[in-house]
């Protein structure tokens, strides 16, 4: 052997003993208790009184799992206790839906339903034979995310209680379990108590998990010695290149040697940290100590794009016996640096989405490695490096995968202490939070993707002051990480001592103006001085995807979703279900493009989190992703299209508006955010402008460039006469780094500045006057303009942008609807280029425009121009439609298409006036012209009314600004 690798060899052999040392010791001291448990509900709360824990309960479920899953608890009823909020109760008063509250049809809207419901508390117990060889040893009981408080008795002898909804619940059973045969008897309490966290928290409201009761992780037994490892921590110190192991030791007191070996394990490049030992003392119970461990001249750093990680053997040696144990960790520093994060000294951006904890088979997370590494691969594919859990904190396999996946996390104290509790009045509450962030540091705190920390969600009460504390606390005991008090929207207290902020106010598109691609957030946050993540970005809603209801094969059945459908059958148009799903969800998609595009645009912006990737089941349905609860695609944007505006490297273009007459020239400003994992050298930029047909119309390059880490980095301007397109026409700019995956695009549209005059015969008017009746009647066409006239249909505000969340969880505020459908290839558009929804030239017809509710016109009815209106009304909405008039022909537009509007405007007019002059004018259904007056003198029939006094935080009136 080569004496120089002699060192590596013996770093390589005393790793190896150790690992077979811990992994043989751990695998012959456990037994798992996974399996039938003995079963009984107390719902009288009645079994403590009656010592349970010493008959044999009589009935029998599968451990880990909920009653739920067992097919325990109580049937849906209209009279079930739900753990939420619900601020639209109409489901329970409106007479349009009382069939869905028939015994056997129970189909409720707020959120999915489970197969059972149970809140209070249940029994659980089983038999369990001891070794013999177990003798003496210290005995655990590990209960991993039991819900939620649980106690344990062994026999006859309580062994206590704990409540968490963080981490593993540990029993030590060492006095009461000697060899042979006993009884473990469990109670399990999932009720709100003293211990209020708020009902709408993630950790256990039905909105998302549902608040179920069992144990779903590892419930097992593990015997060892006394000597235990309380506690290790890892420090990792970059520049010095050595990581600060922190050991609490517990048990009889004694000395001895600990040693310590780091290797890698998922890293092309295998490494060997050479060990290193100390001495110990236990006295009096506890002993602590501190350990450097140098890393190497070769130390792996962990990041997003190399996410090295090592596994850190400890082994405890006495004259008697040897303890070990094995943990991961990453070398990573997570700072902020002025109003930029950094990761290991080099800018990040934090594109992420906010988890809410959606797990519609089962109504609990994940509790295998699988399952959150499909997660985080999914989330990496649309171009995220970073989740946010609201209000809840996952299980250990989460962070086992995010480490491996490069993930930056931010888990959050099980709270929104808001909506019957508050944070800073002296409640419970108040050392619960500590309590429960202190589990997670003990229990998380060396996985590296662990970066990030807020107490919870938005609360109320003395926050200002609480949270100001809770931070300095976190701050002075663990720099691994940065802290924000709360994850707040824009109306909350700022908290001074923040190190990052997670808020709203600077977010959101002001599409109530023209659409540009020029503004930026920075003067929104220019008063913050540390970093600014945008709290909860976009919340832009899609149309239900009914194809959905045949996935929920689990614990929950998506009745919500089958009440919609219904309902949609009920109005006429169970066969636009689909069209309505795609054509929605291309608006929600442009919509999050140009939100995200706009906060790279910003200089100081530091990141997004998306409100979110997927689908939000509960409060009202809040149907917000681009996939659904199950993480999966929709069909109307794929990842790779995503990443290319939500990415490491995003390419943008300044464009100052994206309709155009062809006497105007095209002009963006191409610039790009880049975020990757090293500089780019002489970046080759390409872009090039394309029609409808994939012609090339102009193309063009940027000198050379370097790209360094930021945003804002110029590359240089597209300019393009327009005087050469002659007829109405869709672009689209393109621009790609060559050599590379980064590309982006956007379409605009140019019209021509003079359109050529129409001789026609068509009756224009503003209203149905006499003289529009008498052409009607005789067999002429005529043409409303009702831009302002609407009654049946004046309650609903239509924007360009979709609804906001739902319009259930609030209270149907405006806007209404989920953009337009229209069929391109309909003869009234032939000189008006349109894809079948909204795209940004149809701003100008229908933003704040009036809809028209068709709810009495002809069945199988169809407009030209439709709106799609939320789906708790589902009522037909149109903004153009033709129809048959006594023996005429009738147009009805309730949308300004006057040339003032703009060109898109007087295009779409050119258009359908020369329809009206072709022979293709030829509307299916005949209406009846009262029908068609009605829609100007009576109002709807369908009027929303929520039944429910209080409302959302964001709709409760704001105390007065101090003067």
């Amino acid at each position: 052997m080569n004496k120089k690798n002699r060192p590596f060899y013996a770093a390589l052999l005393t790793g190896l003993i150790m690992i077979l040392f811990i992994g043989n010791m751990a695998d012959a001291q456990t037994i798992s208790l996974a399996g039938k448990w003995r079963f009984k509900t107390d719902a009288a709360d009645e079994g403590a009184a009656q010592k349970w824990f010493n008959v044999r309960l009589p009935e029998e479920v599968t451990l880990p799992g909920s009653m739920a899953e067992n097919l325990k608890g109580d049937d849906i009823t209209l009279q079930t206790k739900w753990t939420g909020s619900i601020y639209d109760s109409s489901y329970y008063f409106n007479p349009r839906l009382e069939k869905y509250r028939q015994p056997g049809n129970i189909k409720i809207p707020f959120w999915l339903s489970p197969a059972k419901h149970y809140v209070g508390a249940a029994w659980y117990q089983r038999e369990v034979n001891i070794p013999a060889g177990w003798k003496g040893k210290r005995i655990l009981l590990e209960l991993e995310y039991a819900h939620s408080e649980t106690t344990v008795w062994v026999d006859q002898a309580e062994a206590g209680s704990q409540y968490t909804f963080v981490t593993a619940q540990k029993y030590d059973l060492s006095q009461q379990l000697s060899p042979g045969k006993h009884r473990i008897t469990i109670r399990i309490d999932n009720r709100i108590k003293a211990i209020n966290v708020g009902q709408d928290s993630h950790s256990l409201t039905d909105h998302t998990q549902g608040n179920w009761n069992g144990i779903v992780g590892r419930i097992r037994l593990t015997a060892g010695s006394h000597i235990q490892f309380d506690d290790i921590q890892v420090y990792p110190d970059l520049k010095s290149k050595t990581a600060r192991i922190a050991i609490s030791l517990k048990g009889p007191d004694c000395s001895g040697r600990i040693t310590l070996n780091a290797r890698s394990f998922n890293t092309a490049v295998s490494q060997e940290v050479s060990p290193v030992s100390s001495v110990f003392r236990i006295v009096k119970g506890a002993g602590n100590l501190e350990i450097t461990l140098p890393m190497g001249e070769k130390m792996q750093t962990w990041d997003e794009f190399d996410p090295a990680l090592y596994k850190l053997s400890v082994v405890l040696s006495t004259a008697a016996e040897k303890v070990g144990k094995e943990i991961s960790f990453g070398m990573r520093e997570f700072k902020a640096s002025g109003r930029q994060f950094e990761i290991n000294g080099r800018p990040v951006f934090l594109r992420g989405t906010v988890n809410n904890c959606e797990f519609p088979l089962t109504g609990y997370p994940a509790m295998d490695e699988a399952a959150w590494t499909r997660i985080f691969k999914i989330a990496k594919a649309h171009g995220l490096n970073h989740m946010r859990f609201h209000s809840w904190c996952p299980p250990e396999a989460a962070f086992i995968a995010a480490d491996k996946a490069g993930f930056y996390l931010q888990p959050e104290g099980p709270s929104w202490a808001n909506h019957g509790t508050s944070i800073g009045d002296n409640k419970p509450i108040d050392q619960f939070i500590y309590d429960e962030t202190n589990r997670m540091e003990k229990a998380y705190g060396n996985y590296a993707s662990y970066c990030m920390l807020a107490y919870g969600n938005e609360p109320r009460g003395k926050q200002v002051e609480y949270l100001t504390k809770f931070n300095d606390y976190w701050k002075k005991k663990d720099s691994r990480r940065l802290y924000t008090g709360a994850s707040v929207g824009g109306s909350w207290p700022v908290i001074p001592n923040n190190e990052y902020m997670v808020r709203g106010g600077a977010r959101g598109l002001s599409w109530n103006e023209r659409p540009e691609s020029m503004a930026d957030y920075s003067a929104l946050i220019s008063k913050f001085t540390v970093p600014f993540i945008a709290h909860e970005m976009g919340q832009y809603c899609v149309f239900p995807d009914f194809k959905e209801i045949k996935k929920y094969t689990g614990v929950y059945r998506a009745k919500n979703f089958e009440l919609f459908e219904e309902d949609l059958k009920d109005h006429d148009m169970a066969d636009e279900a689909e069209r309505f799903l795609m054509a929605s969800g291309k608006l929600q998609a442009l919509a999050y493009k140009n939100e995200i595009e706009k906060a790279f645009r910003s200089p100081g912006y530091s990141g997004y989190q998306l409100l979110s990737l997927n689908d939000y089941p509960g409060q009202g349905t809040a149907l917000v992703g681009v996939l659904n609860a199950f993480w999966d695609e929709k069909g109307y944007i794929s990842p790779e299209e995503f990443r290319r505006f939500s990415n490491s490297t995003v390419l943008l273009a300044r464009i100052p508006q994206f309709v155009y007459q062809n006497d105007e020239t095209f002009e963006a400003a191409v610039e790009v955010a880049h975020y990757g994992q090293k500089p780019i050298s002489a970046a080759k930029v390409g872009w090039k402008i394309t029609n409808s047909a994939s012609a090339v119309l102009a193309s063009g390059s940027f000198d050379n460039k370097n790209i360094p880490i930021g945003n804002c980095f110029a590359l240089g301007k597209v300019i393009f006469a327009l005087t050469g397109i002659k007829a109405a026409e869709q672009l689209h700019l393109e621009v790609k780094i060559e050599g590379t995956e980064f590309a982006n695009g956007w379409d605009f549209w140019v019209y021509p500045a003079k359109l050529p005059a129409i001789k026609t015969d068509v009756y224009y008017c503003r209203e149905l006057d006499q003289k529009a009746e008498e052409i009607l009647r005789n067999g002429g066409n005529v043409f409303l303009n009702a831009a302002g006239k609407v009654i049946k249909g004046k309650e609903v505000v239509q924007t360009f942008q979709p609804v906001f969340w739902n319009t259930s969880w609030f209270k149907m505020r405006p806007p209404h609807t989920l953009g337009i459908l229209v069929d391109p290839k309909a003869a009234a558009f032939a000189d008006f280029p349109t894809a079948f929804h909204s795209d940004m030239q149809w701003w100008e017809i229908v933003n704040n425009a009036q809809v028209m509710n068709l709810e009495d016109f002809p069945a199988g009815f169809r407009p030209l121009l439709q709106s799609i209106d939320t789906w708790f009304l589902n009522r037909k909405l149109a903004v153009v439609y033709e129809a048959r008039v006594g023996k005429g022909k009738l147009v009805v537009s309730s949308a300004d298409l006057s040339a003032e509007k703009g060109p898109a405007a007087r295009q779409l007019f050119y258009s359908l006036q020369k329809y009206m002059q072709s022979d293709a004018f030829n509307p299916a259904f005949q209406v009846e012209l009262s029908v068609v007056k009605d829609v100007f003198l009576t109002g709807s029939k369908i009027v929303f009314k929520t039944y429910t006094r209080d409302s959302p935080d964001e709709l409760k009136p704001k105390p007065a600004k101090p003067q």
